[in-house]
């Protein structure tokens, strides 16, 4: 969704120099000027896309079906959940990460960006107590002998390395892979390959993923390569939380980027068209 940009306050509440009064030989200083117009009154069609924007009641929580199945299949096969975002993929990976727990075994939590690396570190530390959950990345480690470990995909696959050259063995019995569908990135896809082949059988692994299209044939090459059977899950079929994308004009409208046939809203269409005029006439003018 298109960030609103508001205007710069790192001035705003900071004491001004006095200028000299009136009337005494001094100049009057000028003071900052602001854009006082007022903001265009937004067409019905933004309206229509802020509709309904707020905070939910409060109910309940439910998990869905397709939780509850992943949690029962990961009692005996490695699972793939695909997804949608916002649907509570995460939930499953931190009930099975609790009933772990709760036995005294030990779980690896891998997600491919240290930003996420760092939330899911400390959501876990909410959840279970900051004594159970250690962090691993490549610049950061804390409490590498909890139970719980949550570190880059990388340094999980780098520790099975690790293992081998050893002769020991990966203290986990669950491994979550997050946003697995990286697996197919052109550069960093190897290390999620190597980190899936070189895990043991007798470790579960759950991958969560809101982009795989082809998660049977994923599942199967799994299977093939690790010598263990793996459940697909399917989510809901949409977005529990739609996305609404739009765009913030210079002059202070917002405009929906799509119109309700789900195409380009013409007016930034013709925007896009004008800016290509703009620059084909900017590169005949320079080679002439």
């Amino acid at each position: 969704m298109a960030s609103l940009r508001r205007n710069n306050r790192k001035d705003w509440g900071k004491k001004r120099p006095r200028g000299r009064p009136r009337g005494h030989g001094g100049t009057e200083k000028s003071e900052p000027k602001y854009d006082l117009r007022p903001v265009p009154t937004q067409s019905r069609d933004v309206k229509r896309l802020l509709e309904g924007i707020g905070t939910p009641r409060p109910t309940p929580f439910r998990p869905d079906p397709f939780q509850l199945e992943a949690l029962s299949a990961l009692e005996y096969e490695d699972v793939l959940v695909t997804a949608p975002t916002g649907s509570g993929k995460t939930w499953i990976a931190r009930e099975e990460i609790r009933r772990l727990l709760e036995s005294g075994r030990r779980a690896w939590y891998t997600s491919p960006l240290k930003a996420l690396t760092n939330s899911k570190y400390q959501e876990f530390i909410d959840e279970f107590g900051a004594e159970r959950v250690g962090i691993l990345t490549g610049d950061r480690k804390e409490n590498s002998d909890a139970p719980l470990i949550v570190g880059t995909t990388e340094i999980y696959r780098n520790q099975l390395f690790d293992s081998l050259r050893g002769g020991s063995e990966v203290s986990a019995d669950l491994v979550v892979l997050d946003e697995a569908h990286y697996l197919a990135d052109e550069e960093r896809g190897h290390v999620w390959e190597e980190a899936i082949i070189l895990t043991p059988p007798r470790i579960r692994l759950l991958l969560l993923s809101a982009t795989i299209g082809n998660a049977h044939e994923f599942a199967m090459w799994l299977e093939e390569v690790r010598g263990v059977r793996c459940g697909v899950i399917g989510g809901p079929g949409k977005r529990p939380v739609p996305l609404r994308s739009a765009v913030l004009l210079p002059d202070k409208r917002l405009l929906p980027l799509l119109n309700e046939s789900g195409k380009l809203n013409h007016e930034i269409a013709q925007m896009i068209e004008r800016e290509r005029e703009d620059r084909d006439r900017s590169r005949h003018r320079d080679r002439h």
